[in-house]
């Protein structure tokens, strides 16, 4: 005969799966109450001008700038599932693939690897601890196909290349990575650690960090409710 779980256990356990769903659960209401918002304003970029951040702005005090007009519509630690965090921001035009400009926020060198179809990652010194270096990272740049919307400077296999704060790096896409599954036309930007030389795996939530500090305003699911749109911090 099996020895039955101490009651001391089934509570506890039951505890911890009662709180993660608890906090999940309130993730995934954020975020479906901010993917309510993004439909509003796709149906009618236009009416919603107010919404929109225009790309170069700078809040005061932060080091990076906005790297492309739009709409962020959803926010770093975003989640549609239990295991699926959203690594960075995405910022949504509202306009067709190849129309909406994607600038370098900081000055670094720019790197684009050689599978890199819709890519580029920026390497920096650390504008807030000058210690490290981090990685700025943009990505959808390319049609449903993979077409590269990326501008012709950055060809596959660029390693290294300085480019200033400002310089044009491509043009916002919906390439989601498997051809023909296009997501919505939008620029994911994340703040990506270094590996290295290289910067780390993007698709994992522990390497990349906080945008809120280097753009000066709140961009984490947590810190700005679904219904307004973040804002730079007084």
């Amino acid at each position: 005969m099996k020895r039955p779980w101490p009651k001391r256990l089934w509570f506890w356990g039951g505890a911890l799966v009662f709180a993660l769903m608890a906090y999940r659960g309130g993730t995934w209401s954020l975020t479906g109450l901010r993917g309510w918002r993004l439909r509003a304003f796709l149906a009618d970029p236009d009416g919603h001008p107010h919404w929109i951040r225009p790309a170069h702005a700078q809040c005061p005090g932060a080091p990076f700038r906005w790297p492309s007009t739009g709409y962020p519509g959803f926010l770093r630690g975003d989640s549609w599932g239990l295991f699926h965090w959203h690594t960075g921001v995405d910022i949504f035009s509202g306009q067709a693939v190849g129309k909406t400009p994607v600038y370098a926020a900081y000055e670094g060198r720019l790197y684009r690897l050689a599978h890199w179809r819709a890519t580029v990652a920026i390497r920096h010194r650390d504008p807030l601890h000058p210690e490290r270096f981090i990685w700025t990272y943009y990505t959808h740049m390319a049609d449903p196909q993979g077409r590269s919307r990326i501008v012709e400077a950055f060809p596959p296999g660029t390693r290294g290349v300085y480019v200033a704060a400002g310089t044009l790096l491509g043009y916002q896409g919906n390439y989601s990575g498997r051809p023909g599954r296009p997501v919505g036309v939008h620029l994911h930007f994340s703040i990506v650690k270094d590996a290295g030389g290289l910067p780390a795996n993007e698709s994992f939530p522990w390497n990349t960090l906080d945008p809120s500090p280097y753009l000066g305003m709140p961009l984490t699911a947590w810190q700005v409710a679904p219904w307004r749109t973040p804002e730079c911090w007084e």
